[in-house]
């Protein structure tokens, strides 16, 4: 079947968006690939429909088991035989799972970066007759992958069990440097990179600076009707905030990383269901949700960087229809952040000053120990030596990526 069929087939379209069938085409010629598209662009097609096409299963690797969990479940529906394997399953499901991926006839195989590197899975994919690999929200690798998820820097050892499988990149935002990171950490060779425009005539964004958040929110959601999402920076928000719209008559849930993952995916279908009208969140809520009739997003905490607000600002609308994109700000929030910002990039003279603290802490002579290792506890050097963990944690951030500091182990980020 040629790519238009199976379009047609599986999904109902006429025809492709702008920049689907180029991508597709190089996925089909076996050339590597990255895919940046806004959110509701149609990212998964780039890498499904292709998949349907070629000769064995396609591993697509994913960060959030209910992400996972809601692309299988769409492919089934349609029809398309498609697994995941996630920490939430017994290891034997597990075991007959990846049997089925090397003997069954499953066509898409979810999992994430940390699946990539358990034994079990290395032993079964030697015997996988795979046809693609598909990194789907791949701007992780970069803003993850050195800090909190490591694995997300080695997904590319798979290129040593499968060196001729075609790697597909996707991601709804990435800056040049981001963009050069993905290329680089997955070792991607000569990649067709298609970037598409930003810019969604359906999504009007809209700045409001008021004195009374909970005020101004009220006005946005009785003024636009429909399905919601309030973004919170705080997990405590998040409740307070849904008990307040309850109280003033709008259902609304809550959702945030501390939640059970039973109780993540019962408020997550509640709401893409209709159940309730408004989720508030955490930035943990969203990505890869697929909710086409969201007609407004609420930021009440400005967003640290624009890559983070415009993928969040773009869960809504994904349908075409006239949606909205709100930040509702007090003067004190723009001074929080601005605070927030000159402390993640300290000074020179300072970062000087924490340096020689450190070699200081641990008695280290200039041009000696090099390739030992130390512990290091962000609470005591401290306390020795008179500084704040909030200021210390940034500048020591800034010697790491500089290549002046390693740490083997991430410590606790004290904010």
């Amino acid at each position: 079947m040629q790519a238009l069929e199976i379009l047609k087939q599986y999904w109902g379209y006429p025809h492709f968006r702008s920049s689907q069938q180029e991508i597709i085409e190089a996925v089909l010629e076996k050339k590597d690939v990255v895919a940046i598209m806004p959110t509701g662009g149609g990212k998964s097609i780039c890498f499904q429909v292709p998949a349907l096409m070629l000769d064995g299963i396609c591993l697509v690797v994913t960060p959030l088991i209910a992400l996972m969990q809601d692309q299988v479940k769409q492919l089934k529906a349609r029809g398309i035989a498609a697994v995941s394997v996630h920490a939430g399953m017994h290891p034997r499901e597990i075991d007959i799972t990846l049997d089925n991926c090397v003997y069954g006839n499953q066509k898409f195989l979810y999992l994430s970066p940390e699946r990539l590197q358990n034994d079990l899975f290395k032993e079964r994919v030697k015997r996988m007759k795979v046809c693609l690999v598909a990194i789907d929200e791949a701007h992780c690798i970069s803003q993850w992958g050195y800090d909190f998820r490591p694995p997300y820097l080695k997904i590319a050892e798979l290129r040593e069990v499968k060196p001729d499988v075609p790697f597909i990149a996707l991601t709804a935002t990435a800056t040049r440097l981001v963009k050069e990171d993905i290329i680089s950490k997955l070792e991607l060779t000569k990649p067709e990179v298609f970037q598409k425009s930003f810019a969604r005539e359906n999504l009007s964004f809209v700045v409001r600076k008021t004195e009374t958040k909970e005020k101004k929110l009220l006005e946005v959601l009785r003024k636009v009707p429909g399905s919601a999402i309030v973004y919170v920076r705080s997990r405590k928000s998040t409740a307070t905030l849904a008990t307040f719209l309850g109280k003033q008559g709008i259902l609304a849930t809550f959702y945030h990383a501390g939640l059970t993952h039973q109780e993540r995916i019962a408020r997550q279908e509640e709401w893409v269901t209709n159940q309730c009208r408004v989720m508030v969140a955490t930035n943990a809520f969203g990505m890869g949700i697929d909710k086409p009739d969201v007609r407004v997003v609420l930021h009440l905490d400005i967003p640290e960087n624009l890559e983070s607000y415009y993928q969040e600002a773009g869960r809504a609308g994904r349908d075409g229809r006239r949606s909205y994109a709100a930040i509702i700000f007090m003067k004190v929030d723009v001074l929080a952040l601005e605070k927030k910002v000159l402390q993640a990039q300290p000074e020179l003279e300072y970062l000087k000053k924490i340096y020689q603290a450190i070699a200081n802490y641990f008695q280290i002579a200039e041009g000696s120990s090099q390739g030992e290792t130390f512990n290091f506890v962000l609470d005591d050097f401290c306390k020795r030596f008179n500084f704040r963990s909030i200021e210390v944690y940034p500048a020591l951030k800034k010697l790491e990526e500089f290549g002046l500091w390693n740490s083997m182990k991430v410590f606790t980020d004290p904010r």
